[in-house]
């Protein structure tokens, strides 16, 4: 039985979905804000790994997106930044939430207060 199973979960992905683990927002002198953001993944490699994050509105609204172009697989949790990013008037808060190749958006997402 024990083979049988070692069988079933050949090719079985353990990396889960992407986790939003921290956020930092800062807003520039023109209006627009910055974020840090880190992200937590097991990437396995170019068939599964934490290939973005967006920033969305407590509306539902898309924000910003960092599109990651390669597997992090040693790097572990990563950090990455997006600039520029438009805030309307009167959102006082925002989501980032992660996305990977196989489970696509999913996994921890995180709420950051954005203080002028």
């Amino acid at each position: 039985a024990a083979a049988l199973m070692l069988l079933m979960m050949t090719g079985t992905s353990v990396a889960g979905e992407a986790d939003i683990v921290g956020v930092k927002a800062m807003k520039a002198s023109n209006g627009t804000w910055s974020f840090d953001v880190t992200v937590s993944h097991g990437d396995e490699g170019w068939d599964h790994y934490a290939n973005r994050w967006d920033v969305v509105a407590p509306d539902g609204t898309l924000l910003g997106t960092r599109t990651l172009l390669h597997p992090h697989v040693t790097e572990q949790p990563f950090t990455r930044s997006l600039r520029g990013v438009s805030v309307p008037d009167g959102v006082v808060s925002v989501t980032v939430r992660g996305n990977d190749y196989v489970h696509g958006t999913g996994g921890r997402e995180f709420s950051v207060e954005l203080l002028n």
